[in-house]
């Protein structure tokens, strides 16, 4: 069985927790982790479960603006932010969502976001996991946030926290092809 981890990322996290996710799934399916700009050649029908992820901006999923202002989010900021290689200017999961043909596949999404409670913050995995379902595919989890403190820095504990998450979303995707695992 095959798995793919499409992923947007501004400052790093959520690559982190796409790889993390990608190494639980692996434990018993072929998994690949690509960004989303690069996922433009994705053969969806031989994907058995699909999973997507970005960060939290304004409430929801990236926009073309919101990318474009991380630059100055950077410059303004005095911690150790670094922009993923082309974040600010490339096509995201909003764009991908949209151009993305039927999946027929098993699914998930998930983001990262700042702690609070999601009413403040937004949650980019809810709006995933509506366009994913428009496009066929049946999620085998409720959307997961993982979350990153003020500094933009993952909390302790959640690449873990995204690898256990994997595992469960390998153990629903072989549990409903009815594969042993």
């Amino acid at each position: 069985m095959r798995a793919v981890v499409v992923y947007e990322s501004m400052f790093g996290n959520t690559r982190q927790i796409a790889e993390a996710v990608a190494e639980g799934i692996g434990e018993r399916m072929d998994v690949e982790v690509m960004r989303v700009d690069l996922s433009t050649e994705l053969k969806t029908h031989t994907i058995d479960l699909l999973v997507v992820g970005a960060p939290t901006h304004a409430w929801g999923l990236p926009r073309t603006n919101t990318r474009k202002g991380s630059l100055e989010y950077i410059r303004k900021s005095r911690g150790d932010l670094r922009l993923e290689p082309g974040a600010d200017a490339l096509p995201g999961v909003r764009e991908w969502l949209s151009t993305v043909g039927s999946l027929g596949a098993s699914g998930a999404a998930f983001d990262t976001r700042l702690r609070a409670p999601a009413f403040m913050t937004g949650r980019a995995a809810k709006a995933i996991a509506i366009g994913l379902e428009r496009h066929s595919l049946s999620l085998v989890a409720p959307p997961e946030s993982f979350i990153v403190d003020r500094q933009h820095h993952l909390i302790v504990g959640e690449l873990e926290r995204a690898r256990k998450w994997g595992t469960y979303l390998k153990d629903q995707t072989l549990d409903r092809a009815g594969v042993d695992h």
